[in-house]
């Protein structure tokens, strides 16, 4: 698939000596979602301004649709909607005027009808005569998504969207991402809430220290570094795991009660077919069979885990 964002060689260095980013090399496939995961402080913000251009990087080339940021900031700024962490919208304008503004700012043509689309698909359109100033703290997030979508952008970058807002609006929020998707959107997020980007994004990566520590589609690094557990509970309690098991590596829990098997999750179920067979054939017998799968948050925890 064709990527609408390069990223290559990006570093970046402040006046203090802090190295934010460390050689990035990153490429966004158009029409996806891709999920930047990292802990605080892992350059995730930083990335994200490096490419709307709003951080001059110390070395590197950012390319958005072809275009270098550094070379001609206006064609690829216009291709892209930023919502940022910080709620910056405690003005006294209008939620209408504000939205109404971002749109000129981009150059494009005033459209009532779209405007009034984006406001109601995010529960604003009865809140468009109010002044930014007298909005809740999810209002004016709302707001800030408003202001990114006015100019219809192609790109669009989610930097902790869903932080401190309530249940409704991350919602509202993720159904709209879903639409904008279908329409060919790009969208990058960034999020504490690591269940979100299992449920949305298509491929994901994980920033650490400046640095790219994996890239990969989520249904493959589910498969390839997500774990299942499987958890017999047997009918009569047992002394120990009979030999027959042993290439199974099948914990027994401390009453005896229950067999618990570990295994990748790309190993086929055959394996586990042939584990059955074989309790079976010990003349075990179980009364209930329990599954739980790796969570992306274990995944995510592993990965940094392993880069300190």
């Amino acid at each position: 698939m064709q990527s609408i964002i390069h990223v290559s060689n990006l570093s970046k260095r402040y006046a203090s000596g802090f190295q934010a980013l460390n050689g990035v090399n990153l490429d966004i496939r158009r029409g996806e979602i891709f999920a930047l995961l990292g802990p605080n402080g892992a350059g995730k913000t930083t990335l994200i301004s490096a490419v709307c251009g709003i951080v001059n990087p110390t070395e590197g080339k950012v390319l958005v649709d072809g275009h270098d940021i550094a070379r001609n900031t206006r064609v690829p700024r216009s291709m892209i909607g930023l919502v940022p962490q910080e709620l910056t919208t405690a003005s006294f304008e209008s939620v209408w005027e504000t939205v109404s503004f971002s749109r000129g700012l981009f150059g494009q043509k005033s459209n009532p009808a779209y405007l009034e689309k984006v406001l109601k698909s995010l529960s604003l359109w009865e809140k468009r005569d109010s002044k930014l100033v007298t909005l809740s703290g999810g209002m004016k997030r709302r707001v800030l998504i408003a202001k990114a979508l006015a100019h219809e952008p192609k790109i669009l970058f989610l930097d902790e969207p869903t932080a401190g807002v309530d249940v409704e609006l991350r919602r509202d929020m993720w159904e709209l991402v879903r639409t904008l998707k279908a329409s060919g959107v790009t969208i990058i997020l960034t999020t504490h809430y690591i269940d979100e980007a299992e449920q949305m994004a298509d491929r994901i990566g994980v920033i650490n220290r400046g640095e790219i520590v994996l890239v990969e589609d989520k249904a493959e690094l589910m498969r390839k570094l997500g774990q299942k557990t499987m958890t017999l509970q047997l009918e009569a309690a047992v002394a120990q795991v009979p030999a027959v098991l042993d290439p199974y590596c099948v914990d027994l829990s401390s009453d005896g009660r229950e067999l618990v098997y570990t295994y990748n999750a790309k190993d086929e179920s055959g394996r586990v077919i042939s584990l059955l067979k074989d309790l079976d054939g010990a003349g075990l017998k179980f009364k209930d069979l329990r599954t739980t799968q790796t969570s992306l948050e274990d995944i995510f925890i592993s990965l940094v885990a392993e880069e300190k």
